[in-house]
């Protein structure tokens, strides 16, 4: 008796083709992550790096019914200048008064105690924004 080959099954031993086709999508996904991660960390680096005046303010308190303090802490390159705008609010949320403080102390922190005249009680301050420039 004579052994007769037969061709194997195309399925039964594996898929090549579909292999191929998987570990490509796997290589285009990982650069594509990796491409995604670096533009993530290029944002947040050129935005950390970009802020020339950041602030904070560290303890506040109500002084009377026409009058807010507010204890404000200011980072910023030795040279730079600019200003903060605080507000003061109200128990309801109105905005009861309004203030710009200007730094041009060639300093890189500066820790200021700063008032604000009020039209009514306040219950909080605020720290708006901070500017860099004149």
């Amino acid at each position: 008796m004579a052994a007769v080959r037969e061709a194997l099954p195309e399925e039964r031993y594996g898929r090549s083709r579909d292999l191929r086709a998987d570990r490509k999508l796997k290589i285009i996904g990982a650069v594509l992550g990796v491409a995604f991660l670096g533009m993530i960390g290029w944002f947040g680096y050129s935005y950390v790096t970009g802020q020339d005046i950041s602030a904070e303010i560290i303890k506040s308190r109500i002084v009377s019914d026409t009058r807010a303090e507010a204890h404000l802490e200011v980072r910023k390159d030795r040279d730079a200048e600019g200003h903060c705008t605080l507000r003061a609010l109200s128990e309801d949320g109105a905005e009861v008064g309004r203030a710009d403080f200007r730094f041009e102390e060639p300093s890189g922190r500066i820790d200021e105690l700063v008032s604000l005249r009020t039209t009514s009680r306040a219950t909080a301050v605020e720290l708006v924004a901070c500017t860099a420039g004149a």
